[in-house]
This record gives structure tokens, sequence and C-alpha cells, in this order.
């Protein structure tokens, strides 16, 4: 697809065919029409603006929640992991995080403060822009517990604040207002003294006692269902170590996929696909992802 840009001040900064496979934790996905990580609002208002009504757009944070297919993504992607990552104090109790603040610095700078409940943040992988997407979540705690307003812009680049009350929000999901991507939000905390610091501590080493830290994986690759833990689903099933090519189920924990070093996103989809098969099978339980899937497929593939 040739999507054409018009002219616009920062036009250098944006990338053409760009491999995906750099930008998300997986480290697989094909090319990229376009792609732009911009620093400043400003410059995003910009590029949206530089862009025909008909180029499909898509949105990622820092590339830890998704599954780039190998066909890679026609029209322009937009990443916010390098907008500014600003976590204001509002007053004693309201803080304001910006989309590409990391979740774990939110968690910790609430700590200091003495605020909270925000240490489950700590457990959370991507940026609070991709959580306030998802409404992600760890260890009991969501993104949207505590979220008060939001700031959002479109595809025109216009900016805009909304109220909680707007969007109808689900576990790990958020529906409400459409054509609109998330740039920051507020949240209203209380008084948690010490007890947030040593909460992010003990989440911390249970995350990494529990989780493939440090390897190439993109989280929780499903929900857990009703009155189950998708991972113990998974290992129960027997598929601890599975592996279709590249990509295996990590014997740490079952709802990790690990690419091991050459996986391609076909093989990490056709590994999610054999798991669901199989637990489907053995316990009549359809699990649901919790990644999401972007792109297209190769030419050929299933």
């Amino acid at each position: 697809m040739n999507v054409a840009v018009k002219e616009m001040e920062h036009a250098e900064f944006v990338l053409r065919d760009e491999p995906m496979a750099k930008h998300t934790s997986w480290r697989v996905g094909g090319r990229a029409d376009l792609f732009f990580k911009p620093t400043k609002a400003e410059d995003l208002q910009a590029f949206l603006a530089s862009l025909p009504e008909s180029t499909p757009l898509t949105w990622i944070g820092l590339g830890s929640n998704v599954l780039v297919r190998d066909g890679g993504i026609r029209g322009a992607v937009i990443s916010t992991g390098k907008l500014s990552r600003e976590l204001l104090k509002l007053d004693d109790n309201r803080v304001k995080a910006s989309a590409g603040l990391p979740c774990a610095s939110l968690a910790r700078r609430c700590a200091r403060w003495g605020l909270g409940p925000a240490a489950f943040f700590a457990g959370i992988p991507g940026s609070f822009g991709g959580a306030m997407a998802m409404n992600a979540g760890a260890y009991g705690g969501e993104t949207w517990d505590a979220l008060e307003s939001v700031e959002t812009i479109d595809r025109h680049g216009t900016l805009r604040s909304r109220q909680r009350s707007e969007y109808t929000i689900g576990y790990r999901s958020v529906s409400g207002v459409q054509g609109e991507w998330f740039l920051g939000g507020t949240l209203k905390l209380s008084p948690q003294a010490d007890a947030e610091a040593a909460k992010i501590k003990s989440l911390l080493q249970k995350r990494s006692q529990s989780q493939p830290l440090g390897q190439r994986s993109a989280g929780s690759v499903f929900r857990n269902p009703q009155e189950h833990y998708a991972g113990e689903l998974i290992e129960a099933a027997g598929l601890k170590g599975a592996q279709v090519g590249g990509a295996m189920v990590s014997d740490k924990h079952a709802n990790f996929i690990i690419n091991t070093g050459n996986a391609s996103a076909t093989e990490i989809e056709q590994l999610i696909d054999k798991i669901r098969a199989e637990v489907a099978a053995q316990f009549d339980v359809n699990l649901e992802l919790e990644v999401r899937v972007l792109g297209e497929r190769l030419r050929g593939d299933a």
C-alpha cells in the first residue's frame, strides 16, 4: 500500500516500510507502511493532520501486548512509547499521568507520595497509555479502578478531555467513544502511608519468581476465564514447554509464550491456536486472548 503523507514539519521522522519486529516485545512482525514515534503531542497532531482520511491507523504503546503478523500492517502505525513520561501530583489525592509513562514508574512515584492503591501497576509491563486502552491489571487491581478522566486525540489531531462515565469498562476491555486514542489520564487515589512501597517490592519479587522476565514474550497471552486461571489450565493440559517452531510455552508460567530466538509471528499464532484447542477439548473452556493480534498474514499462511 502506497501511503501519501502531506508536507509536515517533522516528516523526516516518519519511517516507511518499517519492520515491526523492532518495536514489539516478542520481536516478531512484518513491516508497517508508515511508522511514527512522536516525542511531543504537537508532533503527533501535525502527523495526524498530514494523513489522508482514508489511511488506516494502528496505535501501540511499548509493544508489550501485541502480536504483529508476518504480513505487516497497512496504513500508519503510531507508537506512543516516546511521548512525554510525565506524572504530576495535582492535589492531595489526584495525579495526572501521560500515555508514555511506564506503569512501573507510575507505581513507584505514587508509593513515594504515599498514594494508592497503585502498587499493582508494577506488575503491568507496558505503558500507561496501553494500560488505559485495555484496562490492564495485575494482582487484583485494574487501571480504570481509579481513573477519573482521560485526555484523548482523534485522527485529525483534536485534543479532548473525557469523563470516566463516557466509557463502559469491563475485564480487560474499554468501550465507548470511538475514533479517539488515550494520551493521558487523571487518577483519584488515597493516602496509603508506607504500605505501597513494601507492596511494590513484594509484587516485583513475586513477578520475578513466577514470570519469564528478560525473555522475548508479550506478557499474559490469555485472559483468565471465570473461576479459572489461564496458566493453570494450560499447565494442566500438559502444554508447558510445548513448541511450534521457535515459539514455546514458558516452563515458568504457562500463560506466557516465549520467542526462543527465531520464532515467526505465524508460529506464535499457531501455538496460540494449539493451546486454545487443547484447553477446550480437555476442560470445555474457551480461552480468550489478552494480547492484540494486528496486521495481515503472509500470503499462503492459514
